[in-house]
């Protein structure tokens, strides 16, 4: 829980906590091998593992609500508003734009959210 604290904040305990009710087995999964096995491992910072992750769950499609845990917690961890927006465009030309529209429309809202709109680019 304390590195899910640390790198979801808020949003994470949210999740975890939302499945309490209904699966407390999910909920503790997310937390001891998510992120107390996964996201604790030494060879990638933080930031490079909420990289990865937003282009996976960008990739996937269909994880929005996901994808706005994880902008959060990329801007938790030193990514800059600019940063994310150029890595769901570097997803375009992989997964396509479709699900690059709906993954920066998800940052987008967590952007709104933190008051980081407008987002200055090149």
């Amino acid at each position: 829980m304390e590195v899910l604290a640390r790198i979801d904040g808020e949003a994470g305990e949210r999740v975890v906590s939302s499945l309490a009710d209904v699966s407390p087995e999910l909920a503790h999964q997310i937390a001891a091998w998510g992120f107390g096995e996964i996201y604790a491992r030494p060879a990638l910072a933080p930031r490079d593992r909420q990289l990865v992750t937003l282009g996976m769950l960008t990739a996937l499609g269909g994880c929005e609500p996901q994808l706005e845990v994880h902008v959060n917690a990329a801007l938790n961890v030193g990514l800059t508003p600019q940063e994310i927006v150029e890595s769901l465009l570097q997803a375009a030309a992989y997964c396509g734009f479709p699900k690059a529209i709906n993954a920066t429309l998800a940052a987008k809202r967590v952007f709104a959210e933190r008051g980081l709109l407008p987002v200055q680019g090149d």
